[in-house]
């Protein structure tokens, strides 16, 4: 404990504003204390590791838990996401997804998995094209068919898919579940569509995730692929805490 309290001076000392005057030790002094005790005792390197990696983690852990206490009411309930499952269900999942990326189609029977499992489950679908101007075109156009009442069906429909989305494949599969392609084609210029995609934009950003799929329950962030037993077990638990 002496040898880490050493090596906990001078982590300070390189953090702390106060003047070398003020201390009781000299830098140098203190330089050598620890040199010294480092090359009597080496894992003290690995004692200070664990201990500034735990800081570390629970001012991250501590992070995301303000962001998500701030952002969970938009995260939950904005009226301008899709909601698939039961709306009025007492546990939300959030996922963020892409058409075009693999790991969200791998996603789809497991989330389904989880819906047939739990019928009390509100799942808030947010659109987010971060894969080409295809994942774009076929986001925009599943926002767009919420109009015609065929959000859903057109969801799963995208999800399983072979090859990429793009302009050509994504009207395709509308004309075959039987969308107004004429309807659809305008309302993909409506602003709540920018204004959906605009604002995952800004939850991932502030949430931290960097790719798709990206899950939230409850206090849970899940960067990832998640298979349907991890996700009931989160939801569970989540139940239990609320």
């Amino acid at each position: 404990m002496k040898l880490l309290k050493y090596l906990g001076v001078a982590l300070l000392l390189a953090a702390s504003p106060v003047t070398l005057a003020a201390q009781e030790l000299s830098e140098e002094r203190i330089k050598e204390l620890v040199y010294e005790a480092i090359r009597e005792n080496p894992v003290i390197i690995l004692e200070a590791v664990e201990i500034l990696q735990a800081r570390d983690d629970e001012a991250q852990a501590q992070a995301q838990s303000d962001i998500l206490s701030g952002q969970r009411d938009l995260l939950e309930n904005d009226p301008n996401a899709p909601v698939l499952g039961n709306p009025d269900g007492d546990v939300t999942v959030v996922e963020f997804f892409d058409y075009n990326c693999p790991y969200c189609r791998r996603a789809m029977p497991e989330v389904q998995a989880l819906l047939d499992f739990d019928p009390n489950v509100r799942l808030v679908y947010r659109e987010w094209p971060i894969l080409g101007d295809g994942s774009v075109f076929a986001a925009r156009a599943a926002l767009a068919s919420r109009k015609q009442g065929k959000y859903e069906e057109f969801h799963w429909a995208m999800m399983g898919m072979t090859g990429r989305a793009e302009e050509a494949s994504v009207l395709r599969i509308a004309r075959e579940i039987g969308l107004d392609i004429d309807q659809l084609m305008a309302d993909m210029d409506g602003p709540e569509i920018d204004e959906h995609i605009q604002t995952s934009m800004q939850l991932t950003q502030a949430l931290g995730f960097s790719g798709t799929p990206s899950f939230v329950i409850g206090d849970n962030l899940i960067p990832g692929l998640v298979e349907a037993d991890a996700l009931i077990e989160m939801v569970e638990e989540t139940r239990a805490a609320n």
